[in-house]
């Protein structure tokens, strides 16, 4: 568990080296766009103009998309949540734990001291259907009072765009988690936002590459406590 200054400032080179080896971690980052435990500082991702104690004037800083940094190290599995959203994170929370290397969730949380309602315009639950849009694998990119509204590419700008899901239902992009693409593309869609999992493309863990290719051929050991009670050693000259 980390977060958005932790995580991607001060820990940045070792989160960056987690993804790209596809380590099995799974992954939480909270989000609040703020340095919460150090006393309210910006952080990478707080938007240009935040002002806070190390910001008085508000911060110039380009923030920093942890979606962008983390297909551009090589992530194989990235999602989104809400903190509150109790239906949503379980979802997803279920499928970073199966999923075999590295897990990264992104949580937008709220900070009630010194980032106070950030994400409003988007988790507020009376904004939520026109601003939420829910992802799933396999099924159209549909959003707003009943399902009205859907994402559309378009394939001249090679952008994303809102359209009347009942005009142009055959337009209506089909979520495909494997399209690094298409994730891009969802990380940076500010209304609506991308919730659930954006980008999953199971590749072979650190783990399992490291047993396969060991000159010893040693056998995966289940615990701490069966590597060091096992046959299993290392020869150090």
């Amino acid at each position: 568990m980390t977060g958005d200054g932790d995580g991607l400032s001060i820990g940045g080179n070792h989160l960056m080296h987690a993804l790209r080896r596809n380590i099995g971690l799974k992954i939480l980052l909270f989000n609040n766009e703020i340095y919460g435990l150090t006393k309210g500082q910006y952080s990478p991702t707080s938007r240009v103009g935040t002002v806070t104690p190390s910001s008085p004037r508000g911060s110039v800083d380009t923030p920093l998309s942890p979606g962008q940094f983390a297909l551009g190290a090589g992530a194989r599995f990235f999602a989104r949540g809400i903190d509150t959203d109790k239906v949503g994170m379980s979802d997803v929370l279920k499928q970073a734990h199966a999923f075999r290397g590295t897990s990264l969730i992104e949580i937008f949380q709220n900070c009630i001291v010194y980032n106070e309602d950030v994400f409003a315009d988007f988790t507020e639950r009376k904004n939520a259907a026109n601003t939420q849009l829910h992802l799933q694998h396999g099924k159209p990119m549909l959003f707003g009072e009943h399902s009205g509204k859907g994402i559309r590419l378009n394939t001249k700008s090679l952008t994303l765009e809102v359209i009347d899901a009942s005009a142009a239902p055959g337009e209506v992009l089909v979520h495909d988690e494997a399209n690094a693409t298409i994730a891009r593309l969802l990380i940076d869609l500010h209304v609506p936002v991308a919730l659930g999992v954006l980008y999953r493309q199971p590749a072979m863990s650190y783990e399992d590459a490291f047993y396969a290719h060991h000159v010893s051929r040693m056998q995966r050991t289940k615990t701490i406590a069966d590597f060091i009670k096992g046959p299993n050693s290392w020869t150090v000259d």
